[in-house]
């Protein structure tokens, strides 16, 4: 059981001899008296969360402001009315104020929990980007939350399991603070999956007890071999996690039998050598599994962890995993940048912990001039999950990327200018395509002129770092605002039309005129530069580009038509409506009104990117141009001439509430009311289903909706809103 025995805490603080204790006992003091009266969820003092999140914070060896915040770190937010941050300034100092600060939710109104959410991240990253200590002590704090999240109700517990799950593990992971990241994980899917984590907890210590002597054994074997060669060493065994065992049968569709690293030993030494020279004794010993050798130690992870790893086969033909480190690699694993803290020691510390909070501020950049949440969000997913490639320059320096990057990825990690001046990449020496998938290992060269004009807008679709699409929207941004801005207009002009009521030019640019103030900017043309140069999207302006238009476009009378005789059939009729939709949405080779149809493998929709094939007999098929068809089909010599450019026209905007037809592949946990639930929301959302198929697997369902949309941002909006129902795992789109 937890202890919030606040003297004994001072007392190991004060034996380490490290820190100043009178001002941490000030800092309790203050924090009791704030504090003093409220009550916890459980019905405890409140004051024994921020005893707990100290006594975290001291066991990440932080120092003595991360300590002090650690106590004071929910005083503004709940005693607003008998302290400020001007307050604890005064008594602790500006680094104390701006930790607490920058764990403090805003204070303003928003229009969604999810853009409050979001800002109030983005406002922690801001504090982090600019002091580390902000996040350990905002990790600590979300810890004790976990720790005690059985209080709460089983709505609240699975909102804030996710939260944790999603964006605070992630976060852990990426600063390399392990023992915290684990803990996260196996305490949010004790809520998320109760019954798979109590099933994999079950087996793991059934496994366990069937061979409990397995680690014994192995241990008391490795260690005869070590004493053998004198080596100065520590060894420890465990046993795979619960959450880690539950990933690897969820991702890779393994059963609990089929986990074979469920057994690891841990070597700690004293030099980088005797790492290599214990990986050469354990080969020794053991057979190797091959395939299963992991060097960190030359090629250390993004998040700073170095280790040796090999799997070898011990007694009884039981596979286990060895990981082999320093000292001062395990502290590095265990705290991670906190392990690092000696950056106010000198200015060559400061900068070597500038180069690992590099992360952060490229994703700051993201939200920089866009103002859009759900951006910063994509980007913070990218840079938080995603798992990353390790390529090399000619010269053999290693890059770190996202998996995923491209050869344009890597050109501006080396450097904006880099990526600027880029026309051509080489990987192992062969020429290839620039939005080629890079792999680990390969050694990519860039091929720049110095006369190019710069990057094309197509590689914002090609890249997966947010590092080189903020430098490719710097670019445009700075380089071509006079063409943002009349390509924003026309983005906007397009969402305005979806409205269907006339507007005149003056109008349009007196609804962006009050709407930039609402979105952060100074002026319209600044609103309008953004979503020029991508990073504001029209479609994310919402109900506030709508409340503007209504307040300044009068709603129109409904012209009377003569009605026209029936001369052809319903079905004909609305067969040549579509074709000449079809026709009027698509520029073919430069010429509009073209015959044209839209391929079923693919249903693409004004925003995807598209090329034409020249059918035989059936006109031009018009396909995503990322269509699997047409890689497989641009790579047959004989059918290179079939294939020809196609774009959408500013018409295409104008069937924005139900022209075009997109498929959904929702994958859901099954419900009696989740097909029901699901199709109200669409109903809500006036979305036409053309079509509806399902697919039950256990407690999964699988429904492919097919609906009809008008372009690629009001289908995202469509899947955002599909995303909102608990019980739905995922949304992708799909083909018929």
């Amino acid at each position: 059981m937890e202890s919030y025995d606040v003297n004994e805490l001072f007392a190991r603080i004060d034996a380490s001899g490290s820190y100043d204790i009178d001002k941490i006992k000030r800092s309790y003091y203050l924090a009791e008296e704030l504090h003093r009266g409220q009550k916890r969820i459980s019905g405890e003092d409140y004051i024994i969360h921020p005893v707990a999140v100290a006594r975290i914070v001291y066991e990440c060896q932080l120092d003595t402001n991360s300590i002090c915040a650690a106590f004071l770190h929910d005083t503004i937010e709940d005693c607003s009315d008998r302290v400020t941050l001007a307050d604890i300034r005064e008594q602790f100092g500006k680094d104390v104020a701006d930790i607490v600060d920058g764990v403090t939710k805003l204070n303003i109104p928003f229009e969604t929990k999810q853009e409050a959410s979001i800002r109030n991240l983005r406002k922690m990253f801001l504090a982090m980007s600019k002091d580390l200590r902000v996040i350990f002590v905002k990790l600590a704090d979300r810890l004790h939350n976990m720790r005690t999240l059985s209080v709460r109700t089983p709505e609240k517990q699975r909102s804030i399991a996710l939260e944790t799950m999603h964006v605070y593990a992630p976060i852990a992971h990426r600063l390399g603070i392990q023992r915290i990241k684990q803990e996260l994980e196996t305490l949010a899917l004790s809520y998320l999956d109760p019954i798979g984590f109590q099933e994999i907890k079950k087996d793991t210590e059934k496994r366990y007890g069937e061979s409990k002597d397995f680690l014994a054994d192995a241990t008391q074997k490795v260690a005869k071999g070590l004493d053998a060669y004198k080596i100065h060493y520590k060894l420890e065994g465990r046993v795979k996690s619960i959450y880690s065992i539950y990933k690897k049968m969820y991702n890779q569709n393994k059963s609990f039998d089929e986990i074979y690293d469920f057994y690891a030993l841990r070597i700690i030494v004293d030099t980088e050598l005797d790492c290599y020279t214990v990986l050469g004794i354990i080969h020794e010993m053991f057979n190797s599994v091959p395939g299963r050798f992991k060097d960190y130690i030359s090629t250390p992870k993004q998040n700073l962890y170095r280790s040796l790893h090999t799997t070898v086969i011990g007694t009884g033909g039981i596979p286990f995993e060895v990981q082999i480190r320093t000292w001062e690699m395990h502290e590095v694993a265990e705290y991670g940048l906190a392990a690092h803290w000696k950056y106010k020691s000198g200015e060559q510390a400061n900068q070597a912990l500038d180069e690992k909070l590099h992360w952060i501020r490229s994703l700051l950049e993201t939200d920089a001039d866009g103002n859009d949440p759900d951006e910063f969000l994509q980007a913070l997913k990218i840079d938080l999950f995603d798992d990353e490639i390790f390529v090399f320059t000619p010269k053999g320096d290693v890059v770190n990327l996202p998996a995923g990057s491209t050869p344009i990825d890597f050109a501006y990690a080396i450097h904006s200018a880099v990526g600027n001046k880029m026309v051509g990449a080489k990987v192992n020496g062969n020429i290839v395509p620039i939005d080629t998938v890079l792999q680990t290992g390969q050694i990519v060269e860039v091929l720049t002129n110095p006369n190019s004009k710069g990057p094309s807008r197509d590689w914002l679709s090609c890249v997966r770092s947010s590092e080189a699409r903020n430098k490719i929207r710097m670019f445009f941004k700075r380089e071509m605002r006079a063409e943002n801005i009349e390509l924003g207009k026309q983005a906007v002009e397009r969402e305005l039309r979806r409205y269907g009521r006339r507007f005149t030019d003056a109008q349009r640019d007196q609804i962006m005129a009050s709407l930039a103030p609402r979105m952060g900017f100074a002026e319209a043309d600044d609103l309008y530069n953004s979503i020029g140069f991508g990073g504001m999207d029209t479609v994310k302006l919402g109900t506030k580009l709508k409340e503007e238009f209504n307040r300044v476009v009068s709603p129109e009378l409904p012209e009377q038509k003569p009605k026209q005789p029936a001369l052809i059939s319903e079905q004909s009729e609305r067969e040549e409506r579509k074709a000449r939709k079809s026709s009027e949405s698509v520029i073919v080779d430069n010429v509009e009104g073209c015959a044209v149809k839209f391929a079923k493998c693919c249903s693409p929709l004004p925003g995807d990117r598209i090329i034409g094939f020249i059918t035989k007999g059936y006109g031009i098929s018009i396909h995503k141009y990322d269509c699997v068809n047409v890689q497989n089909g641009l790579k047959r010599p004989e059918e290179r001439d079939r294939w020809v450019t196609a774009s959408w026209t500013d018409r295409a905007e104008k069937h924005a509430l139900g022209g075009f037809e997109a498929f959904l592949n929702v994958f859901a946990t099954y419900t009696p009311n989740i097909i029901a639930e699901l199709t109200v929301a669409l109903r809500d959302m006036k979305v036409e289903i053309t079509s509806l198929s399902t697919k039950e697997s256990g407690d999964t369902i699988t429904m492919t909706f097919g609906v009809r949309c008008g372009d690629t941002g009001h289908l995202a909006s469509i899947i955002s809103a599909l995303r909102k129902n608990d019980a739905v795992r995922d949304v992708t789109r799909g083909n018929v």
